[in-house]
């Protein structure tokens, strides 16, 4: 069964084959799943980073102090230019807020957008007008990996070829190329296959894994339920991004 605790350990012990890859989790429900993800990583001795929106800045100030005592680092998951209905000053104003907000809480270097797929706006446009590695960014993931060494995986769509269904948490200029050369995975088994094989070609790129913990969980009605409600989330994404090709 794909997408539990128990597959995800299955997957790090696998990654630990792997010289040089990244793990980032972005946290757009349920924070306190993330805990269980982070508690695990750390008995693994591996390290991520977990991007946590403002709205769960003082909900769940507890658990983001907690995993990053395990080890891991936090970073700001922002949306700013949604939130802000398109308004790029009012934006960075809002992203500057929140950040001072959550470096409150714990030391943060590190930012990365929320990609809002029922939202028109892309928040990384902020950054065609103002400098996020000013405010003592260092790394944004999407702005700052050189994606023609680095491989991306990530699980949009409950699922590790979702980027046909997902808005905005792609790479659109590398993808076919991936694809072409076998880079391509549907399950966490696949992942999991090859990263055994020291011979594939996954091993000759640097990788960027990116997992939404509330995915993972153990098996159990509340995972059906998550399995049942983002299969009703990828239709609908289906029909933005079918909009938007047909915009284009």
């Amino acid at each position: 069964m794909d997408f539990t605790l128990e597959k995800y350990g299955e997957l790090l012990t696998a990654l630990a084959r792997h010289k040089d890859h990244r793990i980032r989790h972005d946290v757009d429900l349920k924070p306190e799943f993330s805990l269980r993800v982070a508690q695990l990583e750390a008995s693994r001795g591996a390290k991520a980073t977990y991007y946590f929106r403002s709205m769960h800045f003082t909900s769940h100030a507890e658990t983001i102090r907690a995993i990053v005592a395990l080890g891991h680092e936090a970073g700001y998951h922002y949306e700013c230019l949604t939130t802000t209905h398109g308004d790029l000053e009012a934006a960075y104003e809002d992203f500057c807020r929140n950040l001072e907000q959550l470096r409150q809480l714990v030391p943060v270097r590190t930012a990365c957008a929320h990609g809002s797929p029922r939202s028109p706006y892309d928040s990384q446009d902020i950054w065609k007008q103002h400098d996020i590695h000013a405010l003592g960014i260092d790394y944004e993931p999407m702005l700052d990996t050189d994606f023609s060494k680095t491989l991306y995986l990530t699980d949009t769509g409950r699922r590790w070829d979702g980027y046909r269904v997902s808005v905005r948490d792609k790479v659109p200029q590398y993808q076919k190329r991936w694809e072409q050369e076998g880079l391509v995975f549907h399950t966490t088994d696949d992942i999991i296959h090859v990263l055994s094989d020291l011979n594939h070609p996954i091993h000759s790129r640097s990788l960027l894994i990116n997992t939404h913990p509330q995915r993972w969980m153990p098996a159990g009605v509340p995972w059906a339920v998550e399995a049942v409600g983002q299969w009703w989330k990828n239709q609908a994404k289906r029909l933005i991004v079918y909009s938007q090709h047909q915009q284009a």
